[in-house]
């Protein structure tokens, strides 16, 4: 071994790291991976260190949805189950987060059965990730720990899942000879299969009176959406998003019509999607979320779908078909320069659109009146800038963004399948640090907050200015709009004082209309610090989406109990 092609296991992964473009990893210290942290120290990657470790994971999930990649370094046991969770969201969601866990050293194993932080056995917790992840190792072998390191960073990559990555003590500082370059497999499609698949998708497409594109949140994780952006400006066929891919087109597009989410979302684009005769759905998860709690009426017969793992025509489903080549081959056959088979380019007429920000009055007479969500989110379509990034916790925090028209694409960001509470806030440190130009705009409920808001205490210790909007109506809404009780109920919280607690950043209560005019003028003056809103809300108080959503149910209900129910749409499942 050379000077110049010596290196560790930890150098070598922290190596591999940065050639994927990693350059901030999230964690909290412990005896096991002290070593490696120190590491990192040493290199040009950052290491944040937040408060708690689902905090970390829950950055490196937001971290990875915008960068490609994203790191949460943790010790083992302790440190490791801790983000089970927010390693459970990465793979809902297909987030490529990479699981870097110290873990007691090999020697260690074998000579001491009961050592702190086990639990069953020593390979209790890499079994555990197995099933959480896409891909597993322990770098426990020098010889075929760089095959191990590329292996899982490549499955990371190319199908955007969690990895897990093992790392005993006594093997970060073990001497490996790197290759000179890492080769990567990429599935390939089938050329008879693709070919026929386009063939009778365009052949669909082009006898549809009313097609529409359903924008995925795949495209953005596989880095297509530029492809079909080119797309849908090539056929001028309009398109929506569901409520997991909001952010991954970008909304002040003159072919976007707006966000189906069944009943939750407007019912012009609830109608029009349904109503259409050439669903397109490309890359798009069907979950229960996504589909208005099933409130969405869809016909599989009458769509494509097209996702990383499938590919189904109305009822012809196509083995071996990549989306990448799927989506490709749509692109290159649309518009003047495509073959006389291509998609025919066509005008769309009456269709719904979605609101923009210069859409939005807000009438805040004298300014007394209490201060609702519909007025809240009403105000914040005004607010929005070009920098901003929204986060949105699951509940009503998130229901209510379902129009709120965010700037650009990747400019939102939510768990809308998995629906973890407590992401947001964290989430806002990951955000910052893939985009530091970018300013997080957190909004939260206050169950949620109490889960992970004490990570605002890592965006003061490293300068990020989140901008933090509290949904404060004293417990869960959404859980009681579905059983009410106690449980709903949390001990209130004084969130005004948090910046006396932290030593930093600001904050406004706000009651009143005009009391949220003189927050937002306050927030909207950047001072490296991070800015918290406690908006003081009725407890009754929700979204439109949530009342509409309810009205829908009801409707439904009361449409079962008067008819054989043979005549209803079916439901896309």
């Amino acid at each position: 071994m050379t000077e110049s092609t010596k290196t560790t296991i930890g150098g070598y992964l922290i190596r591999r790291l940065r050639d994927h473009g990693v350059g901030h990893v999230f964690g909290v210290p412990g005896d096991f991976v002290l070593t490696f942290m120190h590491e990192l120290e040493q290199s040009p990657i950052r290491l944040i260190t937040t408060c708690d470790e689902q905090g970390a994971g829950f950055a490196a999930d937001a971290y990875a949805r915008l960068n490609g990649l994203g790191v949460v370094a943790v010790t083992y046991g302790v440190g490791g189950l801790k983000i089970a969770n927010t390693t459970g969201q990465a793979y809902a969601e297909k987030s490529p987060v990479v699981v870097i866990s110290g873990a007691p050293s090999m020697e260690e194993r074998r000579r001491h059965p009961l050592i702190h932080h086990k639990v069953r056995s020593y390979d209790t917790q890499y079994r555990v990730f197995q099933q959480l992840t896409a891909a597993a190792t322990v770098l426990d072998d020098p010889e075929c720990a760089v095959s191990e390191i590329d292996r899982v960073l490549e499955v990371a990559k190319n199908y955007s899942l969690p990895v897990y990555i093992e790392l005993p003590r006594d093997a970060i500082d073990l001497p490996i000879v790197p290759p000179a370059s890492a080769a990567t497999a990429i599935a390939q499609s089938d050329p008879q299969n693709l070919a026929a698949a386009l063939d009778e998708a365009i052949g669909w497409i082009n006898r549809a009176e009313r097609p529409v594109v359903v924008f995925g949140v795949e495209l953005h994780r596989f880095g297509l959406q530029d492809v079909v952006m080119d797309f849908i400006e090539k056929s001028g066929i309009p398109a929506t998003v569901t409520l997991l891919d909001k952010g991954a087109i970008q909304e002040r597009h003159d072919s976007f019509i707006g966000v189906f989410a069944g009943a939750l979302g407007r019912d012009d684009v609830r109608e029009y999607v349904e109503g259409s005769d050439c669903l397109i759905m490309l890359g798009t998860l069907l979950t229960d979320m996504n589909l208005g709690a099933y409130t969405a009426q869809l016909d599989p017969a009458r769509c494509i779908h097209a996702t990383r793992d499938r590919l189904a025509i109305g009822l012809h489903t196509y083995e071996r078909v990549q989306l990448e080549d799927f989506v490709t081959g749509l692109a290159r056959e649309a518009g003047p320069g495509s073959a006389g088979s291509g998609v025919v380019r066509r005008q769309v007429g009456d269709r719904p659109r979605a609101p923009l920000r210069e859409d939005a009055s807000v009438d805040i007479g004298d300014g007394t009146q209490a201060v609702t969500i519909a007025h809240l989110f009403r105000r914040l379509e005004t607010f929005l800038t070009d920098e901003m990034v929204v986060l949105a916790d699951p509940g009503d925090a998130l229901f209510a963004s379902i129009d709120l028209p965010v700037q650009g694409a990747r400019a939102f960001l939510a768990p809308a399948f998995y629906a973890s509470l407590g992401f947001a806030v964290p989430a806002a440190v990951g955000a910052q640090c893939a985009c530091p130009d970018s300013r997080p705009l957190v909004l939260v409920g206050d169950g949620s907050f109490q889960m992970t808001g004490v990570e605002l205490s890592t965006c003061a210790k490293y300068g990020l200015d989140p901008l933090v909007i509290v949904l404060n109506n004293g417990g869960y809404t959404t859980e009681r709009l579905i059983l009410d009780g106690g449980f709903n109920d949390i001990q209130p919280w004084d969130y005004s004082k948090l910046p006396e607690l932290l030593r930093a950043g600001r904050s406004h209560v706000v009651k009143t209309v005009g009391d949220l005019e003189a927050a937002l003028a306050a927030a909207s003056v950047r001072d490296g610090q991070f800015f918290l809103i406690d908006v003081r809300l009725d407890p009754k108080d929700v979204s439109p989406a949530l009342i509409r959503l309810g009205e829908r149910l009801k409707k439904a209900a009361n449409a079962r109990t008067s008819s054989d129910g043979d005549s209803h749409v079916p439901i896309l499942t």
